[in-house]
């Protein structure tokens, strides 16, 4: 799994950094992660193949998360894209998608209207999941969970052989099944298997105040996003504009038990960064800055 960030900034792009917008990789499978003002733009910096993304999440109706959409949705009917496009958004990026692409872009959109609050699977395929989950912005927000597959347990060839197994029954081994054979008896799964490798999990975690309530949703994640609007001397601007600052992110990550944190959705009155590690990294020591054309990898 990678993850790579095409925008780090909040609500106005400074300094050159751009809104919010990533790029998570599963197996080839590419899912774009809000698409904020020069997300297409810096697509076509970092080499992104945007016609391999079939499915796009928009965390909320705030334009720093969004407003790059239409520009990139025309840009692939433009290109002569032909596969149907997926769009998971809240009900207000519908109307304003049909707004503003009333004809035929030459694929079909496929909107998945997010319920405000609401935890749920949205996509759970053979190799990979996406789940989401409530936020606390001041607009209806959602986190989101992508998750690698990996199997649960993996054959022991030369036990395979020993007991006869049929290819046809491997994946349920993989699953954890027992085999029965041909005589009735019982092949237990620990004679032909071994413990496999555990899940691959990012979780992006959009704008949002403080929220422990998110804990339990990010828990072990292998990595995690949290938005660092501002360090601890504006924290009642940030608790009045319901974001958060990094220590903030850093005490959520500690909490989760996550394996690494990095933090983004800079405030343009920050032209220097360090100040968020400094605040961060004595809070939850495995935090770096979700920066620009840098890849994240599980």
């Amino acid at each position: 799994m990678k993850i790579t960030i095409l925008g780090n900034n909040s609500a106005l792009p400074a300094y050159g950094r751009y809104p919010t917008a990533q790029v998570i990789d599963i197996m080839d499978q590419l899912f774009l992660m809000d698409c904020g003002e020069g997300a297409q733009m810096r697509m076509q910096q970092f080499k992104v193949k945007s016609n391999r993304i079939n499915h796009i999440f928009i965390s909320h109706a705030h334009g720093d998360h969004y407003l790059g959409l239409v520009g990139f949705i025309s840009s692939l009917s433009l290109l002569g894209r032909e596969k149907e496009l997926h769009l998971y958004c809240p009900k207000e990026i519908k109307e304003i998608v049909e707004l503003q692409l009333p004809w035929d872009l030459g694929f079909a959109m496929i909107f998945h209207l997010l319920e405000e609050g609401k935890r749920e699977t949205l996509l759970d395929e053979e190799k990979w999941q996406v789940k989401c989950f409530p936020v606390y912005h001041s607009v209806p927000t959602h986190g989101f969970i992508f998750i690698e597959k990996k199997r649960k347990r993996i054959l022991i060839p030369n036990q395979l052989q020993q007991y006869e197994i049929p290819k046809y029954f491997y994946a349920k081994l993989c699953e954890g099944e027992d085999y029965i054979d041909k005589f009735g008896d019982i092949v237990k799964n620990d004679w032909v298997t071994q413990q496999g490798h555990p899940d691959k999990i990012y979780v992006f975690a959009a704008d949002t105040r403080y929220a422990p309530e998110i804990i339990e949703d990010i828990s072990g994640a292998d990595l995690f996003y949290h938005e660092t609007t501002y360090t601890a001397e504006n924290s009642e601007k940030a608790k009045m504009r319901f974001h958060s600052t990094a220590g903030q992110a850093a005490d959520i990550a500690k909490q989760g038990l996550v394996k690494k944190l990095i933090i983004g959705h800079f405030s343009s009155k920050y032209k220097n960064l360090q100040a968020f590690l400094d605040e961060a990294i004595p809070v939850f020591e495995h935090t770096e800055l979700a920066m620009e054309g840098q890849t994240f990898e599980i």
